[in-house]
């Protein structure tokens, strides 16, 4: 591109936030923002579901055609496909984006919390073609986490085009991630919860106007381009309360033993292929793939053709939500085998989301416990689809530990108000437990592995909560400091020789300690009156204002003003003596400043 041609582009990119910026007010800006985010959001997520099923159809197309007149010939070929996906994947993630990689959704919480929520267009691009690989070919992992970042790299580069501040294109993530899931589950409000319990930790954020805006438009999107369907077709009757429900309990005690389960599983596999130095990276989600394969052919063979192992495996789930799958021992066998190979897919490196596993084995595993009770209590088999979908509830909260999503989704996706009492009861016992098991959720637990600790970020605390953080966030840890058996003369010539010339400076006596504080103003007026004087004694009975690193910056402003004081030392908190380091009330306007550098204002 010429210089010419670069420079009218970078024009055009200026003119467009100027131009919104002078024609509009600030609430319309952003609504015209956030219908384009939800609108190119919805767009992206319709054709990234669209890729993965013309690729599963073709792929299915050709073991059928390949193998016709030999079920079993069909059957190796469909386990072939996972082998082939999960090394163009792993070729795709080495060569060309290694970002792409997983699920999506711990990637783009990095982001967020790391990089003010700038996520590379390249990113989602990447992420489209080898999701649609994977999850296409056969590898047990769903669209859902990959769909959440393409949007959210989406909902960023929007931001970043229309030259938002820095906090602004942080605040699109959220609006991107809201959209991913209400376009992929057809759950707008569902993507409401999940973002604020996944992503932003509470509920009082001012993005959730625009997470509203966009979820809405993206569901909106869905429907006109897919149909007014939610992703399972569900044709149960009315459910009214019964006894039956009590099996809530168990149910959210078995989601919370298995969903333990399946987290340490990938948590161990994925650290298990990491360790495998020996083996190229681009070869092990081909192994993990042919894991996928062998599980998948076992399940088919032996359960006459139920396909759920390979890719999302929504239509036995389907089945099984609507009480039309009955044997318990191919139950079991999708059950165990979904778990296994879902391991082995996302332990190895492949691309692709964890909650259509994730809902696919809690379907299973709810069946399962229908149907054991079944000869009990007598209930009919839709009784036993509506323990599908407790169990769908129940485990999702167990491994995502999202309960609010989790009871609001299968609420969405059913209609079912009947079932919302049983359906919390699992769902808060399954949460409860599974985090007394295991504290730390999945997605934090898969950036820990990565050495990635978001409650370390700064940005992770929020910036509405800044001023709680504890003052040693922002203090400088290293003063320059002067000994108390100096002059003003020799000390304004040390300053003035090193160069280290400031507003205060600490005195510390010949033992270490900390005796009290001039000013460079001072030890200029003391040397202009010839008073040449050790500083220790210039200090005697100063009143020094002490504060404590775990004090926070909220307290220290306001001792600092209250004591009409522009810096004071931080102390140890066992010895008030000991100096740890140095604030000023520039220290605090810096912080703000910067704070209000990055919204904008």
């Amino acid at each position: 591109m010429s210089d010419a041609n670069l420079g009218e582009t970078n024009t055009v990119r200026r003119s467009l936030p100027e131009y919104l910026r002078h024609h509009f007010t600030d609430t319309q800006r952003y609504l015209i923002i956030w219908i384009i985010t939800g609108l190119a959001c919805g767009l992206a997520a319709v054709a990234f579901h669209k890729s993965i099923d013309l690729v599963f159809h073709l792929v299915s197309a050709g073991a059928s055609w390949l193998g016709e007149g030999n079920t079993f010939l069909v059957y190796i070929l469909l386990g072939v496909g996972p082998v082939i996906g999960g090394l163009l994947t792993g070729l795709i993630l080495v060569y060309g984006e290694p970002a792409a990689g997983g699920s999506g959704i711990p990637r783009t919480k990095a982001q967020y919390y790391r990089n003010f929520g700038v996520i590379r267009l390249r990113e989602a691009f990447y992420r489209f073609i080898v999701g649609t690989i994977s999850v296409g070919f056969g590898m047990s992992l769903g669209r859902e986490g990959p769909t959440v970042h393409i949007c959210s790299a989406i909902a960023s580069k929007i931001g970043q085009v229309f030259g938002l501040a820095k906090k602004r294109v942080q605040a699109m993530v959220p609006l991107g991630m809201g959209a991913g899931i209400s376009a992929a589950f057809n759950t707008p409000m569902a993507a409401v919860f999940f973002v604020f319990e996944e992503l932003l930790g509470d509920f009082s954020s001012k993005s959730f106007f625009g997470i509203f805006v966009c979820v809405v438009i993206a569901a909106a999107v869905q429907r006109i381009l897919i149909g007014e369907h939610p992703a399972f077709d569900i044709e149960l009757g009315i459910i009214s309360t019964d006894w039956w429900m009590l099996l809530a309990i168990p149910l959210g005690l078995l989601s919370a033993l298995f969903g333990h389960a399946f987290v340490e599983g990938i948590l161990y596999s994925r650290q298990f292929f990491r360790d495998q130095a020996h083996l190229p990276e681009w070869v092990r989600p081909g192994i993990g793939g042919l894991g996928v394969g062998v599980v998948g052919v076992a399940v088919a063979f032996f359960s006459d053709g139920n396909l759920g192992i390979f890719g999302i495996g929504y239509t036995d789930l389907d089945a099984a939500l609507n009480g039309r799958m009955t044997v318990i021992t191919i139950i079991a066998m999708l059950f165990f085998g979904k778990i296994i190979a879902s391991v082995l897919a996302y332990g190895s490196g492949g691309s692709g989301g964890l909650f259509a596993p994730t809902l696919f084995i809690g379907g299973m595993l709810g069946a399962l416990l229908g149907l054991f009770a079944q000869p009990i209590l007598n209930f009919e088999n839709e009784i036993v689809g509506a323990m599908a979908l407790l169990g769908m509830g129940a485990f999702f909260a167990a491994v995502i530990r999202c309960p609010m999503t989790s009871i609001v989704i299968i609420w969405e996706m059913t209609g079912q108000y009947g079932l919302i009492l049983p359906l919390m009861v699992g769902n808060m016992l399954a949460w409860l437990i599974a985090s007394k098991l295991q504290p730390v959720p999945l997605y934090d637990a898969l950036l820990l592995q990565d050495k990635i600790n978001l409650k370390k970020m700064p940005h992770y605390v929020g910036d509405q909560d800044w001023r709680n953080l504890p003052v040693s966030t922002i203090m400088t840890f290293d003063p320059v400091s002067l000994g108390s058996d100096l002059f003003p003369a020799n000390s304004l010539s040390k300053i003035e020789t090193e160069g280290l010339r400031h507003h205060a400076y600490p005195i510390i006596d010949p033992s270490g300690k900390l005796t009290g504080m001039i000013t460079h103003h001072e030890l200029e007026e003391h040397h202009r009156a010839g008073k040449e004087i050790p500083l220790g004694e210039l200090i005697t009975g100063q009143t020094l204002v002490r504060l404590r690193p775990e004090t926070s910056i909220r307290d220290v402003a306001q001792v600092l003003v209250m004591e009409d004081v522009l810096q004071a030392p931080v102390v140890s908190s066992k010895d008030d003596t000991k100096l740890i380091g140095i604030v000023t009330l520039h220290d605090i306007a810096r912080q703000q400043n910067a704070i209000d550098d990055s919204l904008g204002r």
